[in-house]
């Protein structure tokens, strides 16, 4: 539409089903590669990537023409397909089902991608579910125990 003018940016985090540590170092680029070819051809602009063993975090400029569902299963079930064909990992790789995603303003940006390309230094110190929980917090999503990713249990301390 004419004169119609957006500026969106997304974190989207997604784990490995059962938070199986299946992402090896030896082809989380490649992987990271792949992914970021599904968000540039979809007409979004990949502005960080991190993936861990068993996580990863996507940020991006944000297209408001496709639906961000459509946009994370679209990366979800290219990436597994690809995965698979290319016989990355000798365990039945799979995401789990659901997602985060949580926007961001331009002068937050910086802060975000730096977060994102320091995941390993990150992690040792705190555990993804730790990660999570926090990204939650700070973006004060409520959620249900039973519809967040498998690694919860089923009761909250």
């Amino acid at each position: 539409m004419a004169n119609t003018y957006t500026q969106c940016y997304l974190h989207m985090v997604f784990a490995v089903k059962n938070r199986d540590s299946l992402i090896s170092k030896n082809w989380k680029e490649s992987l990271e590669k792949y992914i970021t070819g599904i968000i540039q051809g979809e007409g979004h602009k990949l502005l960080s990537i991190g993936t861990m063993p068993d996580h990863i975090h996507i940020f991006i400029g944000y297209n408001m023409n496709q639906l961000i569902p459509e946009l994370v299963e679209k990366i979800k079930t290219s990436s597994n397909k690809w995965i698979k064909i290319n016989r990355l990992t000798p365990f039945d790789f799979s995401w789990q089902k659901g997602y985060g995603c949580f926007s961001h303003s331009q002068s937050q940006i910086d802060s975000v991608v730096n977060y994102i390309l320091n995941q390993e230094a990150h992690h040792e110190k705190k555990s993804f579910k730790e990660e999570y929980l926090d990204i939650l917090a700070k973006n004060s999503v409520t959620f249900d125990v039973k519809y967040l990713f498998d690694f919860l249990d089923a009761k909250m301390d």
